[in-house]
């Protein structure tokens, strides 16, 4: 068993002629150090799961284990530590807060859950060299670019040094050279780190740069690939 598992997994929403399925018996295991993308038209499902793997949704069947406790199971506050501690969350939209620095953004998401503030601060500064933002990490979020701060974004979804990384369309807002350093930040962290990692995306050139390409339609899986090294690497 990988870090994921999905077991027949299904998601409805509504009841009788107005119900719709929009993830049909998904079965899925993704393992340490695992980058997998998820590509497929707009509303395939593929937010809808994401959302259930993220314990933001809960299964209308099936299992979701996460380290081998299925996440469908939890209780509310488990449910909050489960997603404080145990994930990163990476979204289109950055979230950030506009009247603190990049750095600050990194630390408040951080500080809860009682972790060392000192180490906190050199695992923010690391992660701010590591995605190339430490020249803008004393700037507020709205001196930063588009880009810049969806790369906080992702820097912040690192800082509890989660298992498993959730990602929907990390490279929405960047150009295909930025896009491709911060995939690749991704899949170092991924794979250095053991962790796991859902990618969703409707870009071709960095799903390519994940170990797995998952093609998702209609709420099922359609093809599940193993990437080469030469299609991964680009």
């Amino acid at each position: 068993m990988g870090i994921l598992t999905l077991r027949d997994v299904s998601k409805s929403f509504g009841d009788g002629p107005h119900r719709v399925d929009a993830v049909r018996g998904v079965s899925l295991n993704i393992g340490r150090g695992e980058m997998v993308s998820l590509v497929g038209p707009s509303g395939s499902g593929k937010s809808t799961l994401l959302a259930m793997v993220g314990g933001l949704l809960t299964p209308t069947s099936g299992e979701v284990l996460v380290d081998g406790a299925d996440v469908a199971q939890f209780g509310g506050r488990e449910r909050t530590r489960y997603r404080r501690d145990r994930v990163g969350f990476v979204f289109q939209g950055s979230n950030m807060v506009p009247f603190l620095t990049a750095r600050e953004n990194l630390l408040l998401v951080a500080q809860f859950g009682g972790a060392d503030k000192g180490a906190l601060k050199r695992r923010a500064d690391e992660l701010l060299e590591e995605l190339e933002l430490m020249p803008v990490a004393n700037q507020l979020a709205t001196q930063l670019s588009g880009g810049e701060r969806q790369r906080v974004a992702i820097a912040r979804a690192l800082m509890r040094d989660p298992v498993l990384i959730l990602v929907d369309e990390p490279t929405a807002s960047l150009n295909t050279e930025l896009g491709e350093r911060v995939v690749d930040a991704l899949a170092a962290e991924v794979s250095g780190r053991n962790k796991a990692c859902l990618m969703v995306t409707h870009d071709e050139r960095m799903a390519a740069r994940a170990d797995r390409l998952i093609e998702f339609r209609d709420g099922r899986i359609l093809n599940d690939d193993r990437l080469d090294e030469g299609a991964a690497s680009g």
